[in-house]
């Protein structure tokens, strides 16, 4: 079988290989689980050989081993984490962009890919209330997203000291509440910078006061140049005060920088949009539309109040760039820590496209409903207690009387049963259980499973 010439064997593999993926996105899979890598060794053995094992007998390895090895995040009751259930379009379009060898770093490579990317860009844009000029690129995940804003954020800070003919500050710092994603702290270890934790309230949000207390009360010799909220923290689903901390980083003169990974995607539902009052202040904004916005993995939006600050930061310099840093035209490079970059935000583009985003709007409303009714569920079992209110759609909950060993064991024999995946977690040293619902297939009866399965 020729590595890249076109023959009879390699005609039968890619059809055998669209079958499999068609019979994928059509039909839902068992959830499935993880082995051991002995297990799989047991298996599979080993598939890289100098001859090869040939198209049919490698695909065989994937669907019977390697597949069935790996949880499917689409399955309704995948409950734990944040799952990702990409829209069938979204799904079958990855396909074109697989099988298309067409980068998206720069116009002058995708100029069509990018314009199509950034009309998915401008309706993130519009849902968050920011200007006509803003706007970004996208990037794999969250985490990349947070580090490329914040070093943009870095950038100009330092700028406007240099511009100010003022020295280089002793170390820099970003404001960061407790409950922040930990990519946050990943990013200032990547930065060398300090995170100045700031306390949240009763109701686990970062408020304004005290962003400005913490601002007041920074050691001499540190200078702070961002505060981090979350819209959507990871644990909880809570907001945090978006208008009151915009307003402390105005005053302060401080990068705002919102993480909406996760959170960011109900923008798009009426009923709990008012919740968000403020996202609209920030300076930059992430929001992962391979969560709750029915987009494959990797694909994560990164969004700039200002670009230009970003490009400043973020362009990359050398003579073989020439022909592309000197063109002035829109780069989706300039704008993060990437430089060769598929166009991931094309299957989330051709779904939009597709269906409408009205359809978006229905199916995120959907699964807060289904929030709601899980509410109810657990309210009404006996031996089930909230831990806090539930927030979009995540929801914390004890089983009364169980420690730590008694989750754990309840949730692997849940997984192992191919029932669901509720993974335990922590609230104030407390281990707890939580269920994230952003699966329009994810029923009331899916989540009754689970109440049932706790008696």
């Amino acid at each position: 079988m020729s590595l890249h010439e076109f023959d009879a064997e390699t005609d039968e593999l890619i059809w055998s290989v669209f079958r499999y993926a068609l019979d994928r996105i059509k039909n839902q899979p068992p959830l499935d689980g993880p082995m051991t890598a002995g297990e799989l060794f047991d298996r599979v053995g080993q598939t890289i050989t100098p001859q090869g094992m040939g198209g049919n007998a490698a695909l065989e390895v994937y669907a019977e081993h390697l597949a069935p090895a790996s949880l499917s995040a689409d399955h309704p009751r995948y409950l734990s984490y944040v799952p990702g259930a990409p829209s069938k379009t979204a799904a079958v379009f990855d396909l074109v962009v697989g099988s298309s060898s067409m980068c998206g770093s720069s116009w002058l490579d995708g100029a069509g890919l990018i314009y199509a990317e950034n009309q998915a860009l401008r309706w993130l844009s519009d849902l968050a209330g920011l200007p006509e000029e803003a706007g970004g690129c996208f990037v794999s995940g969250g985490t990349m997203a947070n580090l490329s804003a914040l070093v943009a954020a870095r950038y100009t800070a330092n700028q406007k000291r240099q511009d100010a003919g003022q020295g280089r500050p002793g170390r820099w710092a970003m404001l960061v509440a407790d409950s922040a994603h930990s990519s946050v702290a990943s990013a200032s270890m990547a930065m060398d910078v300090e995170i100045i934790s700031v306390p949240v309230d009763d109701q686990q949000r970062l408020r304004g006061a005290a962003v400005r207390e913490a601002y007041q009360n920074c050691l001499e010799g540190t200078e702070i140049f961002a505060v981090v909220a979350t819209a959507g923290t990871t644990n909880l689903g809570v907001i945090d005060a978006l208008e009151e901390i915009g307003a402390a980083a105005q005053d302060l003169d401080l990068w705002f920088h919102i993480d909406a990974a996760y959170g960011g995607a109900a923008l798009a539902a009426p009923s709990v949009r008012p919740q968000f009052a403020g996202i609209e202040l920030c300076d930059s904004l992430t929001i992962d539309p391979h969560k709750w916005l029915y987009a494959p993995f990797d694909c994560a939006a990164l969004l700039y109040r200002n670009p230009e600050l970003a490009r400043r930061a973020h362009t990359q310099k050398a003579s073989y760039l020439d022909a592309i840093a000197l063109r002035d035209e829109w780069n989706p490079s300039d704008l993060a820590i990437h430089l060769t970059r598929r166009p991931r935000g094309l299957p989330f583009w051709f779904s939009l496209a597709v269906h409408g985003t009205d359809a978006y709007e229905e199916a995120i409303e959907t699964t807060l409903k289904v929030s709601q009714q899980a509410h109810q569920l657990i309210q009404a079992a006996p031996y089930l207690e909230m831990v806090c209110p539930p927030s979009l759609s995540v929801l914390v909950f004890r089983r009364t009387g169980w420690n730590a060993e008694q989750y754990q064991e309840w949730s692997d024999d849940l997984l192992a049963r191919e029932i669901a995946l509720v993974v335990p977690t922590k609230v104030d040293e407390e281990t707890v259980l939580r269920l994230c619902i952003i699966n329009p297939l994810t029923t009331k009866e899916d989540i009754a499973v689970v109440v049932d399965a706790l008696a």
